[in-house]
């Protein structure tokens, strides 16, 4: 398996180096967090501890990292056997996958040597970064939907291969019903999806050819795409073979004017008697769109969702740090205008009243405080202190929390939730 060393910046191993040169490798704590959320997220899903994790089992320099680090003329003989022996041996508490946290939280603490835990700083933003911004996107569209099916069907439009591969896992912990994605679903047994593009109607002579051929070689999945042509027409097509014995599971829309469609889509198909074949809509589908659609009571039964997804098109990234909170014992503090940090390891106490999440506690770790732990350690000593869950529980982790959260926070915009730092 490849080695993830070089899987860094540059300055992580300069200052690691340097920090080797100058005595300073005492015991050090780094904290990961997101300092505020962004415009119209009311909290964010904890997502890709389990990836974090395997990326630092992964994280060593073997020959190949090293030459090319030679080949830089920049670091010394000494540094490079500390780099060639590298093995993370420290500790990491984190806030399990699953989990839902607000700003100010430490998502990943690192607990290790100071080099050793300084260059894992890169590693550690760009996987928890990552998947806690799409699982946070994901979530919101399963609340919008309002327990319709949802598929991932954004592969082709992620930011690289390993992003769309990862995006499928934090969509299905967010409650997704699947994915399109064929590697995620060999990974992580999540249930795949997927029928015919506009090209394979396009190769046939005739429409119904089309939809014939494919109910033929697919019997139990034949799902109809209708708008190549003319929608509307597809549809009595639809209803026409139905007749004929064709089977048919459902129809697929993919553009023009969704509710209008849906809703003569869904009148034709009643009308031949087709009241169990799904509509299935995708296409620039996100959670505005589908609130906006449900709410105006569009008959739509599941959404294919893509782009605006995987991107998590509205807010992309999170105001996310890896930060220096103590060293030696002692504490550390960053005190720059509109980026100041919290000193020592943390933990987070949610208070719960009446079944329904009320305000976080964030403290120095080891001080009790009312309410419910979040933090947790997962790594002691470079081990793994307990099994990690599996897909499935993360996913039923994230439906119980759900069950907690205040109505003003399910919505699309505009909550508020109290977080106390002491």
């Amino acid at each position: 398996m490849e080695a993830l060393g070089l899987c860094t910046d540059l300055y992580e191993l300069t200052m690691a180096q340097s920090y080797l040169e100058n005595g300073k490798a005492g015991r050090a704590v780094f904290s990961l967090f997101v300092r505020k959320l962004p415009p119209n997220r009311n909290f964010l899903v904890c997502c890709g501890l389990e990836t974090l994790l395997e990326g630092i089992e992964r994280f060593r320099f073997t020959d190949r990292e090293i030459n090319y680090l030679k080949s830089l003329q920049r670091f010394s003989d000494d540094f490079l056997g500390y780099l060639k022996d590298y093995r993370f041996e420290g500790n990491i508490y984190a806030i399990p996958e699953g989990r839902i946290v607000f700003q100010n939280e430490p998502l990943i603490q690192v607990e290790a040597p100071l080099p050793d835990a300084q260059i894992l700083e890169t590693l550690v933003i760009n996987v928890i970064h990552f998947q806690t911004t799409v699982a946070s996107k994901a979530v919101r569209i399963y609340l919008s939907a309002g327990g319709r099916s949802l598929v991932d069907f954004g592969f082709r439009r992620a930011h690289g291969l390993e992003a769309g591969i990862y995006a499928a896992r934090a969509s299905y912990v967010a409650g997704f019903d699947g994915t399109s994605n064929l590697e995620a679903g060999a990974r992580w047994n999540i249930p795949v999806f997927g029928t015919v593009a506009h090209s394979y109607i396009m190769i046939f002579d005739r429409e119904e050819e089309a939809f014939r051929a494919f109910a033929r070689s697919f019997p139990h999945n034949s799902v109809f795409l209708l708008d190549t042509y003319d929608t509307l027409e597809a549809a009595k097509k639809t209803v026409q073979l139905a007749r004929q014995g064709v089977p048919v599971v459902g129809v697929r829309l993919d553009s023009g004017d969704i509710p209008y469609l849906a809703r003569e889509v869904r009148r034709i198909l009643n009308s031949g008697g087709l009241r169990d074949v799904k509509i299935i809509v995708s296409g620039g589908v996100d959670e505005y769109t589908i609130k906006e659609w449900i709410d105006e009571g569009v008959p739509i039964d599941a959404f294919g969702v893509g782009t605006k997804f995987i991107t998590s098109a509205d807010a992309p990234y999170l105001d996310m740090a890896y930060k220096l909170v103590e060293y030696d014992g002692e504490p550390k503090v960053k005190t720059s205008p509109g980026k100041a940090t919290f000193p020592f390891k943390r933990q987070v106490f949610r208070q719960i009243s009446g079944g329904q999440m009320e305000r976080d506690a964030v403290v120095r770790y080891g001080d009790t405080q009312e309410g419910d732990p979040l933090v947790e350690k997962i790594i002691d000593g470079g081990r793994l202190v307990r099994d990690l869950p599996s897909l499935k529980e993360l996913r039923d982790t994230l439906m119980q929390e759900l069950k907690g959260l205040p109505p003003d926070l399910r919505g699309l915009s505009g909550g508020e939730y109290e977080v106390i730092i002491k």
